[in-house]
């Protein structure tokens, strides 16, 4: 262990701005950088990690809840509305997953677009201020992309097709087993009419379809968007 000099003083005026030298040092700054980066992308790669494990749970879920709901006749329907809840709740804590992750990841790329792209090919920064805004963002770091942008990418990503299958599935539980009271009959839950079942189910993914393909503006930083939402891969 290294021994602190007996008339070390944190709180002096050269010691509480140590850091700041580095600004002045194009050695020291550029180091720096890398460890920057290095720890945001660690960041960013554990949160990641969290993201993927929700999915994985998801993904799982629906294979289950389909294998167990049509290996018999007697199976009730109303276990593949459970699965459409129990997505629900998935997406709702990855969607607060994704708007921690979108923290790291913007600084990732606020170093790679004005850093690591320059030093490759200097043909200038894309943002002047990135120095300014990556000082502030560690300061005071914010959530940078609403539930509403967050819920839409995940939904795209991942559980409208999820959604989507289990919901499908429930139709067709409903048609193949329930001919002999007909779909509204065979769709009530307990004391709950078929009627409202049906209708419940239809506004949810109404819902649904309206977030995941709504037209809106983007906020979240360096993630791929497909030809068909911008017209060009970025």
């Amino acid at each position: 262990m290294t021994d602190i000099p007996p008339d070390f003083d944190p709180e002096s005026p050269e010691e509480r701005e140590i850091a700041g030298e580095a600004a002045t040092d194009r050695s020291d700054f550029l180091s720096l950088m890398g460890h920057t980066y290095r720890g945001e992308l660690s960041r960013m790669t554990s949160w990641r990690t969290r993201i993927d494990r929700t999915t994985n749970w998801a993904v799982v879920v629906t294979a289950t809840l389909l294998t167990w709901a049509f290996s018999a006749g007697s199976r009730p329907h109303y276990i593949l509305l459970v699965g459409v809840a129990m997505l629900a709740i998935f997406l709702w804590i990855e969607v607060r997953r994704y708007r921690v992750y979108d923290i790291w990841r913007s600084r990732v790329r606020l170093l790679e677009e004005n850093v690591f792209a320059n030093a490759l090919d200097p043909e200038g920064v894309v943002q002047s201020n990135w120095r300014q805004l990556l000082s502030e963002d560690f300061r005071e770091p914010t959530i940078k992309i609403s539930a509403y942008e967050a819920t839409s990418r995940r939904l795209r990503r991942v559980y409208f097709p999820l959604i989507s299958v289990l919901i499908s599935a429930w139709v067709v539980r409903l048609t193949v087993f329930g001919t002999a009271t007909g779909v509204v009959g065979a769709a009530s839950v307990g004391a709950v009419a078929g009627e409202f079942v049906l209708l419940g189910v239809a506004a949810f993914y109404g819902s649904v379809l309206a977030v995941t393909f709504w037209p809106s503006g983007r906020q979240a930083k360096g993630e791929l968007q497909s030809e068909s939402e911008t017209g060009v891969w970025k």
